[in-house]
């Protein structure tokens, strides 16, 4: 893949500061992200992502029981910033080894001593500002982003640029489905690659049977950036298939669907609400936000995390 040589060493420093074999971090994603994944990336080598969302403490707690049982692998977190309960915060933090953060302006108030965190960015500014307030690394997204894009240009434009401006290790995401990709990657100066679309069609993923059949139908130009899915979080482009943007234009009902809570809860998603379809969901599921990057050309069937790390990072993953 590329020069293994001068991207090993570059990711020496992902790897050593987060504590992991191989230069990859799974993205956290809300709905999608389960312990079996997260513990099976930890398993593979990489850095796996739990996303606590809008859970409650003791869910998320369980959650993190559950993935702990499941490897002995650092694990993570993913906090979306405008819906951090910061009690869950406090206690996430005290039992993985990395928080992160993703699409508000880097918050002082939300690193906390000792503990190694990192910001999702989508300029330069934002980049130098996360390690400003202390971040450890940072995660350069490209436009090219599935889910939430907090990115204004194109990879190839934002990663060399956040690599010459701070000293931390950077984390590449945005369009990375391939070897080829994350090669490149590493050519342009990335620590560590950042995989979401790719892992939302895992074995290990809650993403329902029919979002993962659309993922593997699709293309890059079936990924669309749009702002339509707005209900809840206004004002966030984001990434989806655009076959969900025609569903839920359609008049139909409202709610879509529902979802499944811990403590038997029944979500109702509301028309152009944010939540994607996971196993359990029911409903006018087309219609649901199926968000995707422009590397989802690259799923092609349904895979074990396990599988994909070794077709990414080829030689890379043999080297633990």
């Amino acid at each position: 893949m590329g020069n293994m040589t001068q991207a090993a060493a570059r990711s020496d420093g992902f790897t050593s500061l987060v504590g992991v074999a191989l230069p990859l971090q799974q993205a956290g994603m809300t709905r999608v992200t389960t312990p079996t994944m997260a513990a099976a990336v930890g398993n593979a080598g990489g850095l796996g992502m739990l996303a606590p969302g809008k859970l409650p403490l003791d869910v998320v707690a369980r959650e993190i029981d559950h993935a702990e049982a499941l490897t002995s692998a650092p694990l993570g977190a993913t906090f979306l910033v405008r819906y951090t309960d910061r009690d869950v915060l406090a206690m996430v933090a005290e039992r993985v080894a990395v928080v992160e953060f993703f699409y508000e302006w880097p918050d002082p108030t939300l690193i906390l001593p000792g503990v190694i965190s990192g910001w999702q960015v989508g300029t330069v500014d934002e980049a130098r500002a996360a390690v400003e307030v202390g971040c450890s690394f940072v995660i350069a997204q490209g436009l090219e982003a599935g889910g939430h894009v907090r990115g204004v240009t194109p990879l190839r434009d934002l990663l060399p640029a956040v690599r010459a401006a701070v000293d931390v290790p950077v984390v590449a995401a945005g369009g990375l489905g391939s070897a080829a990709d994350v090669a490149r990657a590493f050519d342009m100066g990335a620590d560590a690659v950042r995989i979401g679309t790719r892992f939302v069609a895992s074995i290990e993923s809650d993403a329902h049977p029919s979002y993962v059949a659309a993922l593997i139908a699709a293309n890059a130009e079936d990924a669309v950036l749009t702002d339509c899915f707005d209900v809840g979080w206004p004002e966030a482009p984001h990434r989806v298939l655009a076959s969900s943007i025609a569903a839920v234009v359609t008049p139909g009902p409202d709610p879509v669907a529902h979802v499944p809570m811990p403590g038997g809860i029944m979500h109702s998603v509301v028309r152009r609400g944010t939540t994607p379809p996971n196993r359990e969901t029911v409903g006018q599921l087309d219609a649901m936000a199926l968000y995707a990057g422009r590397s989802v050309g690259a799923v092609t069937r349904r895979q074990s995390v396990a599988e994909i790390v070794r077709e990414l990072l080829g030689p890379a993953s043999t080297r633990r």
